[in-house]
């Protein structure tokens, strides 16, 4: 289980301040007007941001102040953030080694998830020659070869087109179900939520407001409306 105690970040005269759980193996979606934090929360996880104040552990061991690369967590964001240069199989194979000093069941690994994610025949291909959702699957399976408990998604695919982007938050979808992974992702899309999530989480303020199952944004209560506008 993922929780969230108090982890806090000061700017300038504002103090932002998170507290929530999540289970394992479940999908949060993080919703929330512009400014309100949700980027700032993700920041704080993964390590860009140090924290003020709190705590944030995963499975029972605490990761606040731990550097990035140790976290239990992989983070995809809206910018794919590929090498132009590289192959997609070098841009996945980066999720194991900065250096791409592969061995053979690494290898194996960049297979298997670029076969989760729909890009077999593409692998030989550099990011110019991909559309943007092959892009971004290169990024999600570059993810998978982490191998970590925890996934953060920062609104990865609302550039795409609506069908496309539907087709990727299958894709999210079936691999926590597949491999238990537990996703946290903003997004602005309450739709989105719907279709893959099984708890929200209301942002507002630096703080969050609301914590519901996902069953409430069908037919939103008073304490919710003001957040899906």
């Amino acid at each position: 289980m993922l929780n969230v105690n108090e982890l806090s970040y000061q700017y300038q005269s504002e103090t932002l301040s998170f507290s929530f759980s999540a289970d394992p193996g479940s999908i949060t979606a993080i919703l929330g007007p512009s400014g309100a934090g949700k980027s700032t929360l993700l920041s704080l996880l993964c390590g860009l941001l140090p924290p003020h104040d709190g705590s944030v552990s995963f499975d029972g061991e605490e990761f606040t102040l731990k550097p990035s690369h140790e976290r239990p967590l992989s983070v995809l964001f809206q910018e794919h953030n590929l090498f132009s240069h590289l192959s997609a199989f070098d841009n996945i194979a980066l999720g194991i080694s900065p250096k791409l000093s592969l061995n053979a069941q690494d290898k194996i690994l960049v297979e298997d998830a670029a076969d989760k994610v729909g890009l077999q025949g593409y692998l030989n291909r550099q990011p110019g020659e991909l559309s943007g959702g092959q892009k971004q699957r290169v990024a999600l399976a570059r993810c998978l070869v982490r191998n970590r408990p925890l996934l953060l998604l920062d609104e990865p695919f609302s550039a795409l087109d609506p069908s496309l982007r539907r087709d990727m938050l299958k894709e999210v979808r079936q691999l926590a179900r597949n491999l238990g992974t537990t996703i946290l992702m903003v997004t602005h899309h309450p739709e989105d939520a719907i279709a893959i999530a099984d708890k929200v989480l209301f942002i507002d303020g630096g703080k969050v407001v609301y914590h519901a199952k996902i069953s409430e944004l069908s037919s939103p209560n008073e304490a919710i409306k003001p957040y899906l506008s």
